[in-house]
C-alpha cells in the first residue's frame, strides 16, 4: 500500500536534511569529511536513491519528488565526480606524456617532414633553373605577390594596430591546418601526404622566388622567428595523420577499428599538446616577426633557439630514470 506523502516526508525528512548538510560541507572537496562522515554520506545517499524511487512511484508530480531528485543529483555529482584536471596532471602531461608520445610517433613525423622538405627543395631548384616555372608551380595567391617583389618589396609588414587581429587569425589558421593534416589521415594518410607536399612546394618555391629578386634573406628574417616552431608543429600534425593512415592500412593483429582508436587516442593527445605551441607561434608571427625595430639577428636567434629547445624537450623529457620505476605507458595516459 502506498504511503501518504506527508507521512513519507516526516519519516524521512531528518535523513534528507543530514545528507544536505554533508553535501554542503563537502562542496569543495570530499577530504573535508571525516571517515565516519564519508561512511554516513554513502549510507544516506543510498537511502535517498531508494526514497526517490518510492516517491516517483507513489507521487511523481509532488514537490517532495522534485526535492529528492535534486538532492540525489547533488549527492551523485559529489560522490562520483571525475578527477579534476589538477596541476599535477597537467604537469605530468607536459613533463612525461607529451614528449613520450612524440617519440612514439617520431617515424611518422620524420616521414611527414621528408614529404615536405623534398618537394620544397625540388620546387626551389626548379625555379632557380627555370624561373618561369613559378608561373604554374605556385598558386595564384603567390602569383599576385610578384609585382611587389619586382618593386623590391615584401608583403610581410603588419601595421602595429592590426597585429593583435593578425596574431589571432594566424593562430586560428595554424590550428586549422594542423587538425586538417591530422583528420586527413583517416583516408589512409594519402591526403595528409598531399598537404605536406603542397605546402612544401609553396614554401620552397616562394623562398626561391624571393631570392631571385634579392629578397630571400629579408623573407627568412621575417619567417625564422616563428617558422621553426610552426613547421615543427606542422610535421607533428602530419605525423599524427600518417599514424592514423597506418592504422587504417596496416592494423596488424588488431581489428581495424581497434587499431584506429588506439592511434587516434595518441594522436589527439599529441595535437592537444601542440595547440599551445601554435598559439606561441601565432603571437611571435603577429608581433615579433614583423617588428622593424628588432634586428634580424635577434629574430634568427629566437627562432633557432626555440627550435633547439623544443627538440631537446621532445627528445629528452619524460624518460624514466631507471628501469625499476616506469610510469604507465603513454597510450594509457593521461
Amino acid at each position: 500500500m502506498a504511503m501518504h506523502d506527508e507521512e513519507f516526508y516526516q519519516s524521512r525528512r531528518r535523513d534528507w536534511e543530514a545528507l544536505g548538510v554533508l553535501l554542503e560541507r563537502s562542496q569543495s572537496a570530499l577530504r573535508r569529511l571525516s571517515p565516519d562522515d564519508l561512511a554516513r554520506l554513502g549510507s544516506l545517499y543510498r537511502a535517498a536513491t531508494s526514497d526517490l524511487a518510492i516517491a516517483r512511484r507513489d507521487f511523481p508530480s509532488h514537490a517532495i519528488t522534485r526535492h529528492l531528485n535534486q538532492l540525489v543529483a547533488r549527492a551523485h555529482s559529489v560522490i562520483y565526480r571525475g578527477e579534476p584536471l589538477a596541476r599535477r596532471r597537467a604537469l605530468r602531461f607536459v613533463a612525461w606524456t607529451f614528449p613520450r608520445l612524440y617519440r612514439q610517433a617520431l617515424p611518422f613525423v620524420l616521414i611527414a617532414a621528408l614529404f615536405f622538405a623534398i618537394p620544397a627543395l625540388a620546387s626551389s631548384i626548379a625555379i632557380q633553373l627555370r624561373p618561369e616555372t613559378s608561373r604554374w608551380l605556385l598558386p595564384q595567391d603567390v602569383q599576385r605577390l610578384i609585382p611587389k617583389l619586382e618593386d623590391k618589396e615584401l608583403w610581410t609588414a603588419i601595421p602595429m594596430h592590426e597585429r593583435p587581429y593578425a596574431s589571432s587569425f594566424i593562430m586560428q589558421n595554424n590550428i586549422q591546418v594542423a587538425f586538417l593534416a591530422f583528420g586527413a589521415g583517416i583516408l589512409g594518410g594519402f591526403p595528409t601526404l598531399w598537404i605536406m607536399i603542397q605546402n612544401g612546394l609553396i614554401l620552397g618555391g616562394l623562398t626561391r622566388l624571393t631570392a631571385n629578386y634579392g629578397l630571400g634573406f629579408e623573407l627568412w628574417s621575417f619567417v625564422i622567428a616563428h617558422g621553426v616552431l610552426e613547421l615543427s608543429v606542422v610535421f607533428i600534425a602530419g605525423g599524427c595523420g600518417l599514424m592514423l593512415g597506418w592504422a587504417v592500412l596496416h592494423p596488424g593483429m588488431q581489428r581495424r577499428r581497434e587499431a584506429l582508436a588506439a592511434a587516434a587516442r595518441k594522436a589527439i593527445y599529441l595535437l592537444l599538446g601542440c595547440v599551445p605551441l601554435l598559439v606561441l607561434a601565432g603571437v611571435i608571427e603577429g608581433f615579433l616577426s614583423p617588428a622593424e625595430g628588432i634586428p634580424s639577428p635577434v629574430k634568427w636567434v629566437t627562432g633557432i633557439g626555440i627550435g633547439v629547445l623544443l627538440q631537446a624537450y621532445l627528445l629528452l623529457a619524460g624518460r624514466p630514470k631507471s628501469s625499476k620505476r616506469r610510469p604507465s605507458t603513454a597510450g594509457n595516459a593521461p
